[in-house]
């Protein structure tokens, strides 16, 4: 048992050294949009669906008005049955910009998530060459969408999402919302990923998400994710599927976001989405268990003095603190809480099929059982 045990420390620490690795080359080869783009040639739609946002959408509608670089410029809101005046205060911050439209969504049908049926409604709607979906709590940079749709159209691709700086300033917030980036740096190989069809290797965030408006018509549109949970990486993949080409880029530049505050909204967040990341209770099972071997049993023996557990936890924090440090987080000290960070994953893996499989998922006042 000694053996074994010794045996499976160095075999997660080392996998954890092999991540890290993986992680340095990814910081090198990700794609960044650039600082000082030229101005863009072509209409652009930005598609913000809301639903009640009206405590933090303003300063995401101030930095699309802002935009510089892109003069053929539209900015279409979806209201999506908010209920807390969002409407109101978008009526407001446009203040008649010819620029800004407001659209009323219809409610989805029942069980499915809204996002995808409010960017469908807003996509019929845009006459932009490039659509553009941001979020309603994300501010851009005056330069982010000009860069990405350079980004875009320099290096050949079909769609591109550029990850938000995350804005993390709780104890479960940077705990967690580090790992976002953290996950696809560590473990996708991401110019293999922009050249294969492999569905399987995609990564996407839809906080912040550009699409040829041809691309996205040959993948069948928002409709074709309408049951999606995950709806950003389902449509990645469809416009894989459909033979185009997609990629995750460094957006921390660009963009930033503070997706949730305190613990009661990460977990409600994390709930509604971990299942349909995993896919089935198998994959969940065998993703907590290489997570556990590869990130917490390392450190776990190191503090019974195991040298190459030390070593393993070490790479492990390595690996976090380089992707802290390239997509604009904290790298220290939070990196060193990595094992810990992982653990709550877990937790909030398992709380996630446990609400699945008893059916109370809900996000936004909506219940929930959508199929990805």
């Amino acid at each position: 048992m000694r053996r074994l045990l010794g045996a499976l420390v160095a075999g997660g620490s080392a996998t954890a050294a092999l991540g890290t690795a993986h992680a340095l080359v990814n910081a090198r080869l990700v794609r960044t949009p650039p600082a000082d783009p030229p101005p863009c040639a072509e209409p652009v739609s930005v598609l913000v669906p809301a639903r009640n946002e009206a405590h933090r959408v303003t300063p995401t509608l101030r930095s699309l008005l802002a935009q510089r670089g892109v003069p053929d410029l539209e900015v279409l809101v979806c209201d999506d049955g908010s209920t807390d005046g969002t409407a109101d205060v978008v009526r407001a911050v446009a203040a008649g910009d010819p620029r800004v439209r407001l659209i009323t969504g219809s409610p989805p049908p029942d069980g499915l998530p809204g996002k995808p049926g409010a960017c469908a409604r807003l996509a019929a709607e845009a006459r932009g060459r490039v659509l553009v979906c941001v979020d309603a709590d994300v501010v851009l940079e005056p330069h982010a969408v000009a860069a990405t749709v350079h980004l875009l159209r320099s290096a050949g691709l079909d769609a591109v999402s550029p990850f938000p700086r995350q804005l993390a300033d709780d104890a479960a917030t940077r705990l967690v919302q580090p790992l976002l980036q953290w996950s696809w740096l560590v473990f996708l190989p991401l110019r293999l990923a922009e050249r294969s069809p492999r569905e399987s290797l995609s990564a996407a965030n839809g906080q912040f998400f550009a699409v040829d408006a041809d691309a996205l018509r040959r993948c069948g549109g928002f409709e074709a994710v309408a049951d999606a949970v995950l709806d950003d990486i389902a449509l990645m993949r469809a416009v894989k599927r459909s033979g185009g080409r997609g990629a995750v880029a460094d957006g921390s530049g660009v963009a930033r976001c503070r997706m949730y505050r305190g613990w009661a909204e990460v977990a409600a967040g994390y709930e509604k989405s971990l299942w349909a990341a995993t896919g089935s209770p198998l994959n969940a099972v065998l993703l907590a268990v290489l997570l556990g071997w590869v990130f917490v049993l390392p450190p776990v023996a190191a503090l019974t003095g195991s040298r190459v557990g030390l070593l393993g936890y070490a790479a492990a924090v390595l690996g976090r603190a380089v992707t802290a440090r390239r997509t604009g987080g904290r790298a220290w000290p939070d990196a060193l809480a990595h094992p810990v960070s992982v653990g709550v994953l877990l937790r909030l893996l398992a709380r996630s099929w446990r609400a699945r499989r008893a059916g109370t998922l809900t996000w936004k006042g909506r219940p929930l059982h959508g199929s990805r």
